[in-house]
């Protein structure tokens, strides 16, 4: 919202609107934070949060912790409410549970919003031992291996948004790599990297577009079991007929 339609609005709601900073910040932000930090971010005095904070708390949108207050999953759980985000979980958890039986690997579901990546559905990997992520979590765009396929797949209009969006945060000589390494992402058509934020984790992700362009990426967390059940490239083919099924299918809801 520009200052120009601020000025203009009608009808204010100053209570509410304290609260949805507070919801906003902490999405932004992505980790727990102090009243006292919210405070600094904001411009308003811990008085003026504290009661948005405690109603906040008790509606479950946010929980405390040792480091600060953080996003619940209660924001999640009303978007996942949508016909959009259920039609797209429906169509691939099925695929899910088939992808992660044949590589013995667990797998999720991950989707855009604004310059952040959101996983809305995961299936655990069989066996007694996986590696997961929670549903909900949230990761800047430019830090998540699924965040090169969502930039180097998109339209030209949505990776200018990115860009706007990316550079004031991240500087031009990081967007610049970011840009580099999605392109060739996308003219590949997959990601294979080690993860930056799990030590001995291969990210394989692949597209899930739709009649618009990419609508969601599945990824694969690739763990080396021993003895080997699956190997890599057997796990990314896999993966890449996953896509092509989720896909397919929404595509098909998607006509009238």
């Amino acid at each position: 919202m520009t200052l120009e339609d601020d000025a203009e609005r009608k009808y204010r709601a100053p209570a509410l609107e304290k609260g949805l900073d507070v919801l906003e910040l902490l999405s932004t932000n992505g980790r727990p934070m102090t009243p006292s930090q919210m405070s600094v971010e904001l411009g308003r005095s811990v008085s003026e949060l504290f009661r948005m904070i405690q109603v906040l708390e008790f509606r479950r949108y946010i929980e405390a912790t040792p480091e600060g207050y953080r996003l619940t999953n209660r924001l999640f759980s009303l978007g996942m409410a949508q016909a959009p985000a259920k039609s797209l979980v429906e169509a691939a958890l099925p695929v899910m549970r088939d992808l992660a039986a044949r590589t013995v690997q667990s797998c999720h579901l991950v989707v855009p919003t604004e310059d952040q990546i959101v996983v809305i559905a995961r299936i655990e990997g069989p066996g007694d031992l996986g590696y997961s992520v929670r549903l909900g979590y949230r990761r800047n765009i430019i830090d998540a291996s699924s965040g090169l396929m969502f930039y180097g797949r998109a339209s030209e209009r949505r990776q200018e948004e990115l860009r706007a969006h990316l550079e004031p945060k991240f500087g031009k000589a990081r967007l610049e790599r970011y840009v580099e390494a999605a392109t060739a992402a996308g003219a590949d058509g997959f990601v294979r990297r080690s993860s930056d934020f799990v030590e001995g984790v291969i990210d394989l992700v692949a597209p899930i577009m739709g009649a618009d362009g990419i609508i969601a990426t599945l990824i694969t967390p690739y763990i080396q079991r021993k003895p080997p059940v699956c190997d890599i490239d057997e796990a990314l083919e896999h993966l890449r007929a996953a896509v092509s099924l989720i896909s397919a299918d929404m595509a098909a809801v998607s006509q009238p």
